[in-house]
C-alpha cells in the first residue's frame, strides 16, 4: 500500500447510481466491496460523504429557505447516506463507526478526534457525518478538516470522472484532463476541485488530493497501490 491512512471524499449524488434521487443499493455495495480490498492490506480508511442525493442546502437557499436552516438539513442528508454506506460495510465483514458532528446518541458516536484515530488504529473504518456541525461549510471542507485532524496522507475524491480537467467533460468534449497539477495551477486555472475553503485547508497542510473515478470497481484498489489514477493535486 502506497498510503498508511486515507480519507474518502464520496459525493452523495454518486449514491444515486442511475436514479434520479435517493440511494441506489447496488452502488453502495460497489463501494463497499472497494473499500473492503484495500481495508484488508492494512490500510486505515475514514470516509466522509456528502448529501446532494438527498438534500443541497445551496438550492434550499436559492428557492427561498434561510440558509443556516437548509444546511442543517444538509447535514442531516449525510448522515442518512453514512448510515447506508455503514450498513453496506458492516454486510461484507468490516468493523465500522460512524461519528458525527451533531450529537445523536441513538444511532452514532460524537466526533472526538482522540476516539475517531483509536478507531482507526483498532482497524474500524470510520465514517465522518454531519460535515463540519457549522453551516456555510460543504463537505468538502469537512473531508479535509478531519484528514487533516486524522492525519491522513491524502484525499482521495471519488467522483464520476476520472480526474480533473481543463473544463467540464460531460458538457465541452475538447476539455483535456490532467495527470498532475499544482495547487497554484487550479488556482490559476479557475478549475473546480472543491469549495476554496477545502482546497485552501490542503494546501497550508500539504495534503495532497486525488481525484478519480470511484464508479469504476477496482480503482480505489489500483490507486491505494501505487498505481497512477486520476489527477494528483500537491
Amino acid at each position: 500500500m502506497k498510503y498508511k491512512r486515507i480519507l474518502l471524499k464520496l459525493s452523495g449524488e454518486a449514491l444515486m447510481g442511475e436514479q434520479n434521487y435517493g440511494i441506489d443499493i447496488n452502488r453502495v455495495a460497489q463501494y463497499a466491496s472497494d473499500i473492503k480490498e484495500i481495508h484488508e492490506q492494512g490500510l486505515e480508511i475514514a470516509i466522509v460523504i456528502g448529501g446532494g442525493n438527498i438534500y443541497r442546502g445551496l438550492s434550499a437557499e436559492k428557492a427561498g429557505m434561510d440558509r443556516v436552516q437548509a444546511d442543517y438539513m444538509g447535514m442531516l442528508a449525510t448522515v442518512i447516506n453514512s448510515m447506508a454506506l455503514q450498513d453496506a460495510l458492516e454486510k461484507v465483514g468490516l468493523k465500522t463507526r460512524l461519528l458525527t458532528a451533531i450529537k445523536m446518541e441513538q444511532i452514532c458516536e460524537p466526533f472526538i478526534r482522540r476516539r475517531a484515530v483509536r478507531h482507526l488504529e483498532k482497524g474500524r473504518i470510520v465514517i465522518f457525518g454531519a460535515g463540519t456541525g457549522n453551516p456555510y461549510f460543504t463537505t468538502d471542507t469537512a473531508a479535509s478538516l478531519r484528514a487533516i485532524e486524522i492525519n491522513a496522507d491524502a484525499v482521495l475524491k471519488g467522483t464520476r470522472v476520472d480526474g480533473i480537467y481543463s473544463a467540464d467533460p460531460e458538457k465541452d468534449p475538447n476539455a483535456t484532463r490532467f495527470d498532475n497539477i499544482s495547487f497554484t495551477e487550479v488556482y490559476q486555472k479557475g478549475l473546480n476541485v472543491m469549495d476554496m475553503t477545502a482546497f485552501t485547508l490542503c494546501q497550508e497542510n500539504n495534503l495532497p488530493i486525488i481525484v478519480f473515478d470511484m464508479n469504476k470497481p477496482g480503482n480505489l484498489k489500483k490507486l491505494a497501490e501505487g498505481e497512477h489514477i486520476g489527477t494528483v493535486v500537491s
